[in-house]
């Protein structure tokens, strides 16, 4: 699986999860609305974490087992940040 399959597949995965747990109550969402924030292939894995713009602090990992052919998502919400210095 290429880059590009993979994140069109992460990005589906987090829309199709959004519409079913109703996540974002104005509209459905579809794979447009989501972005990539940061991505990695390494040899036949990958690993993508993802969001949308909505205003409630989820964030969305998928990860591509390439040996095993198996996806697995997570589903992360921002439970605390603070400045430490």
């Amino acid at each position: 699986m290429d880059e590009l399959q993979f994140t069109e597949k992460a990005k589906q995965m987090v829309a199709d999860y959004c519409n079913k747990m109703n996540i974002i109550d104005e509209y459905k969402v579809t794979p447009e609305l989501i972005y990539v924030v940061w991505a990695c292939k390494t040899l036949q894995n990958n690993k993508t974490l993802l969001s949308t713009n909505a205003p409630d602090g989820r964030y969305y990992e998928v990860t591509y087992n390439g040996d095993k052919q198996e996806f697995y998502f997570d589903a992360y919400i921002k439970e605390h940040n603070q400045l430490i210095k």
